[in-house]
């Protein structure tokens, strides 16, 4: 993560969201590498763009979505777990417009009942070039709900805005989004000082599959033998051997969580959308979904900004 990544999350105080900011101050170098003029992009319009999705193994493609969400989005990095992507071009010359990555949740809701669990996806990132029309966003984020639901088994989609990029989940609310919400979120993130290229994250990377790997390198145990004997699918075989160096892994993970830079953060508003593949199913979904959250059916959306 560039230095001026890391600091916008303690800098930033203006009244309006940042994704605003940075398309205004990246307007006259995005006309330019679009081979655009000012006039020219004042009367885009949604049929002037083409919708579609990027698979994997496009390593091209993703890598242009990579730099653009590190110059567009707020969080300027990729989610930890992306698994579908999705773009919108400029049909005149293939320009990027924008971007929507779609990610496995931090950890599933109940939102739809313990038994749908797995029809969630989390829209992670999201984020669209100074010069596109106002509601490019929003139909950019509605198309790839609607690839989702026509060719995967989710159903739910949920996201996040963030009060310190002064977000209210606009973009969610003109999308007629279901608001959760603000409770959600870690109350502290972290940086490694060392890996400025990770950004902030929150304690769950600590526990991730590969930190595990580190850990157990610094007590001795080589990479492969670790895969092999220690872990199970996403974590250590507590119950097994690496239960036995439990305490050494542990004392490795408050080792490493003790040099890193830690700030407390604000909760997130949430959204959610829910989608079937007909009227029927959509009508069968929502049931469940006012069955399973009572609390929430009133909710009025934010309209104040801030944390």
């Amino acid at each position: 993560m560039k230095q001026e990544v890391y600091d916008r999350f303690k800098d930033y105080k203006k009244n309006h969201c940042w994704q605003y900011e940075i398309r205004q101050q990246n307007l006259t170098i995005d006309l330019k590498r679009a081979c655009l003029t000012t006039e020219q992009h004042k009367v885009l319009r949604i049929n002037d763009f083409e919708f579609s999705y990027v698979d994997k193994t496009d390593k091209d493609s993703c890598g242009e979505i990579k730099r653009f969400i590190e110059r567009h989005e707020w969080l300027g990095k990729l989610p930890a777990r992306p698994t579908q992507r999705f773009v919108a071009r400029l049909k005149k010359n293939g320009a990027l417009a924008g971007v929507i990555i779609m990610a496995t949740p931090n950890a599933f809701s109940h939102i739809l009942g313990k038994e749908n669990r797995d029809k969630e996806k989390l829209i992670s990132r999201g984020a669209c070039i100074s010069w596109a029309p106002k509601n490019l966003g929003s139909w950019l984020i509605m198309s790839a709900i609607k690839h989702m639901v026509k060719h995967t088994e989710f159903r739910a989609f949920s996201a996040y805005s963030d009060p310190e990029a002064k977000e209210l989940g606009t973009i969610y609310q003109a999308c007629n989004f279901i608001y959760l919400g603000q409770k959600s979120g870690t109350a502290k993130q972290y940086f490694d000082p060392k890996r400025p290229d990770l950004g902030w994250f929150s304690d769950r990377d600590f526990r991730k599959k590969s930190k595990y790997v580190v850990y157990a390198t610094n007590i001795g145990i080589e990479k492969n033998i670790w895969k092999k004997y220690f872990m199970n699918k996403y974590s250590p075989n507590w119950e097994g051997w690496a239960g036995l160096i439990k305490k050494e892994l542990k004392a490795e993970e408050r080792k490493y969580r003790e040099s890193c830079l830690v700030r407390p953060t604000k909760p997130k508003h949430k959204y959610i959308y829910i989608l079937g593949q007909t009227k029927k199913e959509t009508k069968k979904l929502k049931k469940l979904f006012d069955k399973h959250n009572p609390g929430v059916l009133q909710l009025a959306y934010p309209r104040e900004r801030g944390e």
